[in-house]
Formats: structure tokens, C-alpha cells, sequence
């Protein structure tokens, strides 16, 4: 607790004593992200500071709501800031676009949640004990006894929802639910919320989901789900990057599956895999970290090169190994 109060008092001082930051998240941003980015934001430019809000990627659409102001924006060459601050981002690498951009500040504050987080900032928070990187931020407005308007609130109410599968995770702990619930008392519009998020699925995700239900594949037993998202399944359903959030959650639930794998391809020898687990007892991040990527326990991706077929035959080997010796 102490040493959680120093580092938050150091993030506080170095706030008061800067004018000019940027808050910047991961590339292909998802609801703890953009909530958490978002939600400081909006706190910092209420305490009278110049900010901005940088990411690579476009604001997901089921995450626009929250920005009515359109603060979130693509990086722009040049700026120069006293701070910046990363939330929810585990390496400097995966600022993408913005990582160049922010190199001429004069400090860095390193805010997340993931346990492989490679703790980059001059200032690192990091606390894998949390859910979501959106607690962290509440936390840290709590601290700093800044007001919590119901736009701050509907954000960091996303943040936590939407990384803990709406409180279904085994991260989520009692202090999760409590830090949701303060966040209603300050505002936050669930019903809004659940509507934007979850309920607001676009035609183009349908029939990705389509393709999805139609091309997944089993394999070890029933145990191992994994999927191929190629470009031409985007063109061909019109959808975006943004549309793929989540769906790794459909095989995952399938009732035999321990472990799915979603393979997405970038470029034509780069694969980007996203991987679930549903055992305690296998750790995802433990087998993306095998590839150079890295997560939660039980969520965790990675991008890799090389041909797809390599790829996947690498992948669902690792995976395959980690289920035979979980037992």
C-alpha cells in the first residue's frame, strides 16, 4: 500500500509540474484502453492542462460514444510535451505510429495492468493484481481528489467492463466490483453503456461472426479452438480490425475447448494471434511470450513472422504442449 502511494504521488507531481502531455494507449485500442485514456484525459483538461490524446488507430465505433468531443486523435509530427503519460500499454512498441512522435518529452509515466508489461516509463505503475487499467486510473483520481464528472465515469465504468468480460473473469476481485459501483454513484449511464457496447454489434461483425461459426476448427481432443481471419475475409464482409474484438470469445466458449487461438493475418508472412485460456493452471502469456508477445494469464497475443502455415503448426504445438502438461 506505501509503496503503491509513492508511485502515485510521484505520477501527481510530475502532472502539477507539467503543462503540455500526451495520453496515449496500445495499437488496436479495446474498451480498457480507450476507456482509460479517454477518462484521464478528460480529468487532466479539467485541471486546466493541455492534452492530448494520441493513438495509431481509429476509435473502435462501439467505443465512439464515449468521445462525443472527439478528443481521441492519430498522432501528430512535431509536438513537443512536458509528460506523457501510457495507459494500458505493456511495451513502448505497442504505442505503434505514436512511439516516434513522443520521443522528444521530457517524461514518461508507464501506467497498465499486464504482467509482462517491460515497465519503459521513467515512472512505471504497474500492477497486475487489477483487472483493468481503468481501476488504476480511478484509483488515481481518488488520490488526487480531482472530480469524477458522468462522461469520467461512463469511461472508466467501460475500462473495467468491458477487460473482466463484464465481471465474468477469474480477475475480477471484490475491490473490481466496488470500484464499479462507485463509479454508478458518480454517474456512470450502464444502460448506455450496455447498449453501445454490448448490444450495437454491426452488420459487417455479424457476418464476420458468420465466418467464424462456419470456419473454426478443432483440434487436440476437442480442446485447442482456433480460427484464420485472412484480408479477404475483411473485404469480403466489409468489416474492420475493430470488428474482431471479443469474437475469440465464441470458440472459447465452446464446452470441450481449454484454449483458442485466433490467427489474423497482417501482412502476408506477419500473423497476429490472440489467445484465451480457460484453465487456471495454463498460462497464455507464458506461451505468447514464446513468440515475443506477452498478456494476462488467460488472454494474452502475440505478432509473428513468417508463413501462415508455420505459424499455426508453431502455435498450436506450443499450445498443445501447455495443455498436456497442465494435468
Amino acid at each position: 500500500m506505501k509503496s503503491t502511494l509513492k508511485v502515485i504521488d510521484r505520477i501527481l507531481e510530475k502532472i502539477a509540474a507539467s503543462q503540455t502531455i500526451c495520453v496515449t494507449g496500445h495499437v488496436r485500442p479495446d474498451g480498457d484502453c480507450i476507456g482509460s485514456q479517454l477518462g484521464l484525459t478528460l480529468a487532466l483538461l479539467k485541471q486546466g492542462k493541455d492534452v492530448a490524446c494520441w493513438n495509431e488507430d481509429v476509435t473502435p465505433q462501439k467505443y465512439a460514444f464515449l468521445d462525443a468531443d472527439k478528443l481521441l486523435q492519430k498522432p501528430v509530427a512535431g509536438r513537443q510535451f512536458d509528460l506523457v503519460i501510457a495507459t494500458d500499454c505493456a511495451s513502448f512498441e505497442r504505442m505503434g505510429g505514436v512511439a516516434p512522435e513522443v520521443g522528444r518529452r521530457k517524461f514518461l509515466i508507464n501506467i497498465d495492468h499486464h504482467e509482462s508489461n517491460t515497465r519503459y516509463g521513467d515512472v512505471n505503475w504497474i500492477s497486475a493484481r487489477q483487472a483493468s487499467t481503468g481501476e488504476l486510473i480511478f484509483r488515481l483520481l481518488q488520490e488526487a481528489r480531482w472530480p469524477i464528472t458522468p462522461a469520467i465515469a461512463d469511461c472508466l465504468f467501460t475500462a473495467v467492463s468491458t477487460d473482466t468480460g463484464s465481471f465474468q473473469y477469474a480477475t475480477t476481485q471484490p475491490v473490481t466490483y466496488h470500484t464499479a459501483g462507485e463509479l454508478v454513484k458518480l454517474g456512470a449511464h450502464v444502460d448506455t453503456i450496455c447498449r453501445e457496447v454490448y448490444q450495437s454489434y454491426s452488420l459487417s461483425r455479424v457476418r464476420l461472426l458468420k465466418h467464424l461459426y462456419n470456419h473454426f476448427h478443432l483440434t487436440h481432443r476437442d480442446q485447442i479452438a482456433y480460427l484464420w481471419l485472412k484480408k479477404s475475409d475483411f473485404a469480403r464482409t466489409g468489416a474492420d480490425r475493430s470488428d474482431t474484438e471479443g469474437m475469440i470469445d465464441h470458440i472459447r466458449d465452446i464446452e470441450p475447448v481449454v484454449v483458442a487461438c485466433v490467427f489474423e493475418e497482417i501482412e502476408p508472412e506477419l500473423t497476429r494471434i490472440s489467445l484465451r485460456s480457460k484453465s487456471p493452471r495454463i498460462n497464455v502469456s507464458d506461451i505468447a511470450a514464446q513468440f515475443g508477445g506477452g498478456g494476462h494469464v488467460a488472454a494474452a497475443g502475440a505478432r509473428i513472422p513468417g508463413k501462415p502455415l508455420a505459424v499455426q503448426r508453431r502455435v498450436i504445438s506450443a499450445v498443445r504442449k501447455a495443455i498436456d502438461a497442465s494435468r
